[in-house]
């Protein structure tokens, strides 16, 4: 599977007042699988420690006090070499300048003259230094040579009196998105993927619906892992509490009937489809324009089926992958086997969400993948991302299959 993906990162601590985060964001890096180094900038130290970044770390801090080892070492160039990534966190005006010119006169700009593969800065200033026309210059510069930015984020401003504005790091948490991105391998690169996700609502009335309690998590990893693996990805989701993952194109959907739309008025454009919400199957006959009173005793409400939308795909589908999820609490293989025949699919999902630690809303989930051919793999009980990895890892070899197969008809 293909979900920790280990890499070396360097981070790099500009002279900033948001290095007071840079340990943190080393102990998330670490926890995601990375190795990490730390480097601190002279002024990064005014306002965090060599204690701190080491003991996040795990190891000892690079410093232009120790740029040069006694045994004549050179220590950017092994830092250079050691490194898949660098991530400068926070980035700086002054720092973002010097590296534009092309300067090598601290430790850090040195490491990126000798050739450090990758570059992600994260920059912390003040919004009027972020706008200034040099700074924009220099950012335009930088991208042009492979550089990655995440952020700078609209927040508060460490500055006093400053309030907020755009300036603010990005959190620790949405670096390490940004690090997987650039250290994924592009397997899905030019492909374009629909992933579906949460819950729909069928109403009766405009504040009473029939819905289920799904979370969409297992669908937003999907489109997150299908992005850091290059691929356009189309996140269709019905509602939910999480954020919009960046880079992603998310279409919000309420209705069945809504997502249906989104869904096959896209799929010719597709080259796969992972079906990963959980959409009502029944929705009521009729809804009320008004809120509708409370009553005594029984009432009875016509439900009509919604749209079959796997069912409608499976029919049209010519290149495509599709892929089905099965969300069952008794006897799953025999039904989910069936809905795999029935809907034309290129393998199904198999989960059983009432089992402990696969339960809706969870970080965890354990899918059994059924193939037309009788094939059963078996993801165990893994994260979500985990399991997204794997569900991509099989559409991706069949796309291949498909290709070689074309190529060898033309």
């Amino acid at each position: 599977m293909g979900s920790e993906r280990e890499g070396r990162v360097l981070v790099a601590a500009g002279g900033g007042v948001a290095a007071m985060k840079t340990p943190f964001l080393l102990r998330r890096l670490r926890e995601a699988g990375y190795q990490v180094r730390a480097l601190a900038t002279e002024r990064a130290l005014a306002f965090t420690t060599e204690t701190a970044l080491a003991v996040a770390a795990g190891s000892p801090v690079a410093t232009d006090a120790a740029w040069f080892a006694a045994s004549g070492g050179a220590l950017h160039l092994e830092l250079a070499r050691w490194a898949d990534l660098l991530v400068v966190a926070p980035a700086t005006a002054a720092g973002l300048a010097r590296a534009a010119s092309g300067l090598a006169e601290d430790l850090l700009t040195a490491t990126i003259a000798a050739g450090v593969p990758r570059v992600l800065w994260a920059p912390a200033m003040n919004p009027e230094m972020w706008h200034y026309p040099a700074t924009q210059e220099n950012v335009s510069r930088l991208r042009g040579w492979g550089h990655g930015f995440v952020g700078p984020e609209h927040g508060a401003l460490a500055a006093v009196g400053e309030g907020a504005g755009v300036g603010r790091m990005s959190e620790p948490e949405t670096i390490v998105e940004h690090v997987r991105y650039h250290l994924t391998p592009k397997d899905l690169a030019g492909l374009t993927v629909i992933v579906s996700a949460g819950p729909t609502r069928e109403y009766f009335d405009p504040v009473r619906f029939i819905s289920n309690p799904s979370s969409g998590k297992m669908g937003y990893a999907l489109a997150e892992a299908a992005r850091d693996r290059g691929a356009r990805v189309i996140l269709v989701s019905g509602p939910t509490s999480l954020p919009a993952p960046w880079g992603v194109e998310l279409i919000a959907v309420e209705r069945a009937e809504e997502m249906h739309q989104a869904i096959t008025s896209r799929f010719d454009d597709a080259d796969a489809v992972v079906m990963a919400a959980a959409v009502a199957d029944w929705r009521p006959a009729e809804t009320a324009s008004e809120k509708t009173p409370k009553r005594s005793g029984s009432n009875t409400v016509e439900l009509v089926p919604t749209p079959d939308i796997l069912a409608e795909l499976g029919r049209r589908k010519e290149r495509q992958v599709l892929v089905g999820f099965a969300m069952e609490t008794g006897a799953g293989r025999e039904r989910a086997r069936s809905k795999l025949e029935r809907k034309n699919l290129d393998f199904i999902c198999l989960n059983y969400p009432t089992r402990s630690g696969s339960a809706f809303g969870g970080d965890y989930n354990e899918v059994e993948m059924l193939f037309p051919d009788g094939r059963v793999v078996a993801t165990g009980r893994v994260s979500k991302r985990e399991v997204a990895e794997a569900i991509w890892d099989r559409v991706r070899d069949l796309l291949r299959e498909r290709n070689e197969e074309g190529a060898q008809d033309a």
